[in-house]
C-alpha cells in the first residue's frame, strides 16, 4: 500500500461522507492502481462507487499539479448526476455535450487556462474538430472511459461512436493514467478490454450479487395478460419504479393505459423531445410518478437510490443488459422487487434487433458504390437514399460502419471517397458477434426456466461463480410474493383498452425531393391527421385485419366494418364529410368492397375518383421515403371525367406504412377539387416505432 496516496484518498472520502467513512472492498486498491499502474479496469456492480475512484484520483492529481481529467461518458443524464457528485469533492468541473453548446467557448477557455479539474464529455463531442484542437493545447492528467464495455465489439451495448476511443488509448503516453469503468462486463469483454488497454492492466473485479433484489419470473404470453398483471399489482408495490419495454411504441401504449386507469406513469424513450425526457426524469427522481415506462434509454448511469421495483414487460436480449437494468433498483433500500415477463413475442422482437444490428453486405456495397461515383463532389445521406432502395435508418447505419472502418470519410454533411482503404465487408466478424447474441438470447431464456436461485443463476451467467443463494427470489422462497397470473377482471380491462387503441395517421407535409416531384418542398394542402384502427397483427382488430387481408374472396369481416363505422361517424359529423373514396388496387377488390360497405354503414356515397396505373412494384417493397413517394407518384392518377368531386372526403386503405400512398392520393384529390382529405386505414404495418432506445 502506498501510504501517502492512502491518506489523501481517505481524507477525500471523509470530506464527503464524514469522519467515520471507509473504503468499500476494492475501492482504495482501484484508486492506487489508477495512480501507479497507469492502465486500470474497474468492473464492479452498480452502486459500488466506480465514479468515486476517478473523482478521488482527480483530486489527488490536481493537488500534485497534474493535468486535467477527461471523463468520456455515453449518457447526458449520467453526466448530470456525476457533476453533482464531483462538486461535493470541491472539484471544478464542466460538461461538454450537445446540450451545453452555449457554454462551450467558456469551458474551452477554462481548459486551456488550466482552471478546470475535470471535464465530462460525450464521445460525439470529443471527436469534433473544435474539441480536438482545444485538447492539443491541454495537459491531460487522467483519461477515463465510463461504461467502457461500449468500446468492445463483444459488449452488450457496443456503440460505434465509442470504438474510436481505442485509437485514443493507443496514442496516450504510458505515463498518463487511463481508467475504464463498467458494471456490465463478462469474461469475454474483460479479455477484449485488457488487449485494448495494453500491457500490465490492473483489473478490479468484485462480486456481482445484488442482495437487496428479489426476482420473480412471470410467464404471461399476451399483451392483455401483461397489462392486466401490471394494473392489478403496481399499486401494491412500494415506492416508485421502472417498467422496461423493448420498443418505443410499447412504452407509449402501456404508459397511456396506466394513466387511463389512475396510475401516475410517464413514457420515456429517445423518440421524445429533450424537454419531455428531462421532465419525466425529474418526476421519477422526485417521486411525483409511480412508474417510468422506458426503453433502454434509461439504463447506464441513472442514479436514484430508492427505486423499489423494476418490471420487464418483455425479456431483454441478454443477461448483461438484464443485470444492468434490474440494478437500477434497491441501491439504498433493504428490499426491491423485480419481475421478468416472458412469452413468445419477446423472441421475435429480439431476433429483429439481432438481425438488423449490422448493415448487410449488399447495403454496404450499394451505398459505397454511390459514394464512389460521387467522389469528386461528395454526396449527402438524403441524396444517397434516392439511389438505393434502403431504409433511412439502414442507410445511416451503413454510413456509420463505413466511416468507422475508414472506407469512406465525412466532411460536414457530405460523404466522400477515396481513402487509403478499399471496400471490405467484415462478414466473419459480424457473424461471430451475431452468433454470440443468439447464445446470449438462449441464456436469457434459460433464466426463465431455472429451478436454482435466480439471482445466483444470473451472476453465474456473468462469470461470477462466487455467489451464494440470495434467499429472497421466487425460487429461494418457494412461493410467489405477488400473483403469478392476473385476475380475469383485469384481463378484460386490458383487452378492452387494447381493442380500442387507434393510431394517428400523421400527415406528410413535405415532399422528399422537391425537384423530382412538384418543384416545391411543401405539400400545398396536406391531409388531415387521420385514424388507423389497429397495429397490424396485434391481438384484437390487428389480428382480424391480418386474417381478412388474405381471404380475399370473403374480404374483411363484419366486425371490422362495424367498428370502423362506429369510429368514423362522429368524425363525419364534426368535419362535415360528404363522401368516401379509396386507394384503388389492380390485385384485388378487397379495399373497394370494404370502402363500399363502410360508406353504406355511414350513410355516405362511395365515389371512385382514383385510378391505379399498371402493375407497378408493391409499395411494401419500397424502403425509404424517396422510393416510396416515387413509386406511389408513378402508380396513381385521377379517373377521367369525374363529375361532382366531393369537397370533404374520407380516403380509405386497408394497410398504411410509410403514408406516401395516402399522401400522393390525397394530393391528387385536392388537385381535383377536394378541399379536405381525411385518411382512414384498418391497420398500421410500419416498423418506425421498433426502436430500442
Amino acid at each position: 500500500m502506498n501510504q501517502e496516496i492512502y491518506i489523501q484518498a481517505l481524507k477525500a472520502i471523509q470530506s464527503i461522507y464524514g469522519e467515520d467513512a471507509v473504503f468499500r472492498e476494492g475501492q482504495y486498491e482501484a484508486i492506487e492502481a489508477t495512480l501507479t499502474h497507469h492502465r486500470t479496469l474497474v468492473v464492479q456492480k452498480t452502486g459500488w462507487g466506480k465514479s468515486l475512484v476517478y473523482f478521488v484520483c482527480t483530486q489527488i492529481q490536481r493537488k500534485l499539479g497534474k493535468g486535467l481529467t477527461i471523463v468520456v461518458s455515453p449518457l447526458l443524464v449520467l453526466m448530470e448526476n456525476q457533476l453533482q457528485a464531483a462538486n461535493k469533492l470541491g472539484l471544478h468541473c464542466a460538461v461538454l455535450n450537445s446540450k451545453t453548446k452555449d457554454k462551450r467557448n467558456e469551458h474551452l477557455s477554462e481548459m486551456k487556462a488550466g482552471t478546470l479539474d475535470l471535464v465530462l464529455i460525450t464521445p460525439e463531442t470529443l471527436f469534433t474538430d473544435e474539441i480536438q484542437s482545444a485538447l492539443s493545447q491541454v495537459k491531460i492528467g487522467l483519461f477515463v472511459i465510463d461504461e467502457v464495455h461500449c468500446i468492445s465489439d463483444w459488449g452488450h451495448d457496443f456503440r460505434l461512436e465509442y470504438t474510436r476511443l481505442n485509437r485514443v488509448i493507443k496514442r496516450i503516453p504510458q505515463i498518463v493514467p487511463v481508467l475504464g469503468t463498467t458494471a456490465t462486463a463478462n469474461e469475454r469483454v474483460i479479455e477484449d478490454l485488457k488487449k485494448q488497454f495494453g500491457d500490465s492492466v490492473y483489473v478490479s473485479r468484485g462480486e456481482l450479487m445484488r442482495r437487496s433484489l428479489s426476482i420473480q419470473i412471470l410467464h404471461l404470453s399476451t399483451s392483455a395478460e401483461r397489462y392486466a398483471w401490471i394494473l392489478q399489482n403496481i399499486s401494491n408495490l412500494p415506492g416508485s419504479g421502472i417498467i422496461y419495454c423493448l420498443t418505443q411504441r410499447d412504452c407509449e401504449q402501456l404508459a397511456y393505459f396506466l394513466k387511463d386507469n389512475g396510475i401516475y406513469a410517464q413514457a420515456y424513450h429517445s423518440g421524445m423531445s429533450q424537454q419531455d425526457t428531462n421532465q419525466a426524469e425529474h418526476m421519477l427522481q422526485n417521486n411525483q410518478i409511480k412508474v417510468l415506462v422506458s426503453t433502454i434509454k434509461l439504463g447506464m448511469g441513472y442514479d436514484k437510490e430508492d427505486i423499489s421495483f423494476v418490471i420487464h414487460y418483455q425479456q431483454p436480449s441478454n443477461v448483461v443488459a438484464y443485470y444492468q437494468q434490474i440494478g437500477r433498483a434497491g441501491r439504498n433500500i433493504d428490499r426491491a422487487y423485480t419481475f421478468l415477463m416472458c412469452g413468445n413475442e419477446d423472441k421475435a422482437i429480439q431476433d429483429y434487433f439481432i438481425e438488423t444490428a449490422f448493415p448487410s453486405e449488399t447495403e454496404a456495397k450499394d451505398i459505397y458504390n454511390v459514394i464512389f461515383n460521387h467522389s469528386d463532389c461528395g454526396i449527402t445521406a438524403k441524396k444517397i437514399e434516392g439511389y438505393v432502395n434502403i431504409r433511412k435508418n439502414r442507410v445511416d447505419k451503413a454510413l456509420m460502419f463505413l466511416c468507422n472502418e475508414e472506407i469512406i470519410w465525412k466532411d460536414e454533411n457530405k460523404y466522400y471517397y477515396p481513402t487509403p482503404h478499399k471496400f471490405h465487408y467484415n462478414r466473419e466478424h459480424y457473424e461471430q458477434i451475431k452468433a454470440i447474441r443468439y447464445r446470449e438470447q438462449k441464456q436469457m431464456q434459460e433464466i426463465t426456466k431455472t429451478n436454482m436461485c435466480i439471482s445466483r443463476f444470473v451472476v453465474n451467467c456473468l462469470d461470477d461463480q462466487t455467489a451464494e443463494n440470495c434467499g429472497i427470489c421466487r425460487n429461494c422462497l418457494g412461493y410467489d410474493e405477488y400473483p403469478a397470473v392476473p385476475d380475469e377482471m383485469f384481463i378484460k380491462t386490458a383487452q378492452m383498452y387494447l381493442e380500442q387503441l387507434q393510431i394517428p395517421i400523421e400527415p406528410r407535409k413535405q415532399w422528399p425531393d422537391k425537384e423530382e416531384f412538384t418543384g416545391s418542398a411543401k405539400i400545398a394542402v396536406p391531409n388531415e391527421t387521420g385514424i388507423c384502427l389497429s397495429k397490424y397483427g396485434d391481438s384484437g382488430y390487428g389480428m382480424l385485419v391480418k386474417i381478412g387481408k388474405y381471404r380475399t374472396s370473403l374480404g374483411f369481416c363484419t366486425e371490422l366494418i362495424e367498428k370502423s363505422a362506429e369510429v368514423l361517424r362522429p368524425i363525419i359529423a364534426e368535419k362535415q364529410i360528404n363522401a368516401i373514396t379509396c386507394v384503388p388496387s389492380l390485385r384485388s377488390r378487397i379495399v373497394v368492397n370494404f370502402a363500399e360497405q363502410l360508406a353504406e354503414r355511414c350513410g355516405l356515397p362511395f365515389i371512385s375518383i382514383l385510378n391505379k396505373k399498371g402493375y407497378n412494384k408493391q409499395q411494401k417493397d419500397m424502403e425509404n421515403s424517396i422510393y416510396q413517394c416515387r413509386n406511389a407518384w408513378n402508380s396513381f392518377s385521377l379517373l377521367p371525367n369525374i363529375a361532382n368531386i366531393p369537397k370533404r372526403v374520407i380516403l380509405v386503405d386497408d394497410i398504411v406504412d410509410s403514408k406516401w400512398t395516402m399522401t400522393v392520393c390525397g394530393y391528387l384529390l385536392t388537385q381535383a377539387g377536394c378541399e379536405m382529405v381525411f385518411p382512414f386505414a384498418l391497420a398500421d404495418s410500419s416498423e418506425n416505432r421498433r426502436k430500442q432506445n
